[in-house]
């Protein structure tokens, strides 16, 4: 059975923490399943790890939904998100209710998040208020990168602390069910989740959030020149896919492969 928001609130009320990956494909997402994370995050993190550009402002809101559409027929149970991509709610709240729709009825998602605080918050209430699950997310917005200067910790110092929590209490006044801190100070983090009644996901963030979230590809080593202070690295893939496609590649030319128990026979022959 798919995992609610009633469900994750539950879990975090208990004191649980909250596990979420970030996830593209009907593969990584069905693994997902069987090692029973909660929260599956469609990210537009996609644009860096699957479509190769530096930032996540090219990616679409098309390119969320067949990528939810694929994790969804991988994974029943786990909470799917889906991002709200650069340019498909700064526009218009208008434009913005029928993309957010459209991650639901067309993506199948059962929650969607935005970046932002208080500038926001009217368009989250709206959301909420058409049925729309919302997920807050604040500290390094990379859909703002650009007006960042880059990829930076965002709320150091007492002024830009203190605007962190404001954003953070207008999003949860507004009806988010969860916010996303991302790259923030761990001691304003854990100010942030005391502040709120409703949970935080970390990444980068510390450890006294409700929760926390990696991409899949960096927790599982696939890219051994990436890795920055925020993610541990559970397995070390990268060598291990480029071992076994250069073995492949080696039998091929020296044609061990296919070998007689990969090749199929003509039945007749030998009746």
């Amino acid at each position: 059975m798919r995992k609610t928001t009633r469900g994750l609130l539950e879990k975090w009320r208990k004191g649980v923490p909250i596990s979420m990956v970030t996830c593209y494909d009907y593969t990584f997402a069905r693994l997902v399943e069987r090692a029973e994370i909660d929260m599956i995050l469609v990210g537009d993190s996609m644009g860096n790890v699957i479509q190769g550009h530096e930032t996540t402002i090219p990616v679409e809101l098309e390119d969320i939904i067949y990528h939810t559409r694929a994790v969804l027929r991988g994974n029943a149970s786990a909470h799917v998100v889906a991002d709200l991509p650069f340019m498909s709610y700064q526009a218009s709240e208008d434009e913005a209710m029928i993309n957010a729709g459209r991650l639901l009825k067309e993506g199948g998602a059962q929650s969607v998040k935005l970046e932002g605080g208080e500038r926001i918050a009217p368009l989250v209430q709206r959301m909420v208020e058409a049925g729309i699950p919302v997920v807050g997310h604040l500290g390094l917005t990379p859909q703002s990168v650009h007006a960042f200067g880059g990829f930076r910790v965002q709320g150091r110092g007492e002024e830009a602390a203190d605007r962190l929590l404001a954003d953070a209490l207008a999003l949860q006044e507004a009806g988010a069910f969860m916010i996303v801190l991302e790259m923030v100070p761990a001691e304003l983090a854990a100010r942030v989740t005391e502040a709120l009644s409703i949970p935080t996901i970390g990444i980068g963030a510390g450890s006294q959030t409700s929760g926390q979230v990696l991409v899949i590809y960096d927790l599982l080593g696939l890219n051994n020149d990436f890795k920055p202070r925020f993610v541990k690295h559970y397995a070390s893939l990268e060598d291990v896919v480029t071992d076994a496609l250069s073995n492949y590649r080696e039998e091929v030319e020296s044609r061990a492969f296919p070998a007689e128990e990969h090749s199929f026979q003509d039945r007749k022959k030998g009746a």
